[in-house]
């Protein structure tokens, strides 16, 4: 009896949906960030206007930490610190 409890426990845990791992600037594409309304908000509250940039449909498929050598006036360390702090907060998908 206690190994059906048992087994009926373990098939529980393992049918669960994952939690979603919170997004990141470094893990976390830029396309991803964008097409979600909420993490888009935290970028344009870090770095307004960013989703409005030209250049942004070249950069989907990269990191914030990977395009950062290529505007490192834009995204500073700090920053990107910030936007992590605030994408944490975020609610799991």
């Amino acid at each position: 009896m206690l190994r059906k409890v048992l087994l009926a426990g373990l098939l529980a845990v393992s049918s669960a949906p994952a939690m979603a791992a919170p997004y990141t600037t470094a893990d976390t594409t830029i396309g991803t960030l964008v097409d979600d309304a909420a993490a888009k908000a935290v970028l344009e509250k870090h770095m307004p206007g960013f989703s409005a940039n030209p250049q942004l449909e070249m950069a989907k498929g990269m990191t914030l930490k990977q395009i950062q050598g290529f505007a490192p006036d834009m995204i500073k360390d700090e920053v990107l610190a910030k936007i992590d702090a605030d994408l944490a907060k975020l609610p799991a998908k």
